[in-house]
């Protein structure tokens, strides 16, 4: 019998593209690909589906060096699981991201800090006395006007403003909250797309 794996971490990016290969072969579904692999979590395996799908082997791969995202691109990417309701890994197909729990991360982020929280770069920061990503922040900014600055700050408050009321709304009554957004996003899901 297969050990058993505690986390997904521990997991090989070879046994990935094996179990994501096994099931494209189509002999077994996931659950038993997950049980006779030994892995605990079927979610997991059907992920690996998706992002090798998607992304072929390379999607599986463990990251040398991880990508980085822009403040935009992260409020594109919590707005659209907002609007939508879509799962955390079918947002990072949509938005062409091999790494689901990024998007897991950012949502803390901006629950616990707002939209300045998710223009922090995580970890620890250069030993130069200009850090590369400084010189980057600051040829960004100078690219912009300051009318340019003004409205970006303000869509990022607009946003946050937004989460929380929706968030307060949740907090107060779980249950109707979710039910009033599965019923809009049943509604979306049925409209033909253009």
């Amino acid at each position: 019998m297969a050990k058993k794996y505690s986390d997904a971490l521990k997991i090989s990016d070879a046994l990935k593209i094996k179990v994501a290969k096994e099931y494209q072969e189509g002999s077994l579904g996931v659950r038993r690909l997950a049980k006779k692999h030994g892995i605990r979590s079927k979610s997991a395996v059907e992920r690996w589906i998706k992002l090798y799908e998607a992304f072929g082997a390379e999607g599986l791969m463990s990251k040398k060096h991880k990508a980085t995202y822009s403040v935009q691109f992260k409020l594109d990417v919590l707005r659209f699981i907002e609007r939508t309701g879509s799962s955390e890994t079918v947002t990072a197909l949509q938005f062409g991201m091999t790494n689901p729990a990024l998007i897991s991360q950012w949502k803390k982020s901006f629950r616990e800090g707002g939209a300045e929280v998710l223009e922090k770069p995580k970890g620890r920061s250069s030993m130069s006395s200009t850090p590369k990503h400084n010189k980057e922040k600051k040829k960004e900014e100078n690219g912009m006007t300051r009318e340019q600055k003004l409205e970006r700050e303000n869509e990022l408050l607009r946003l946050e403003v937004e989460y929380l009321k929706k968030l307060r709304t949740f907090q107060m009554n779980p249950k109707s909250y979710l039910e009033k957004h599965k019923q809009r996003y049943h509604m979306n899901s049925k409209k033909p797309s253009n």
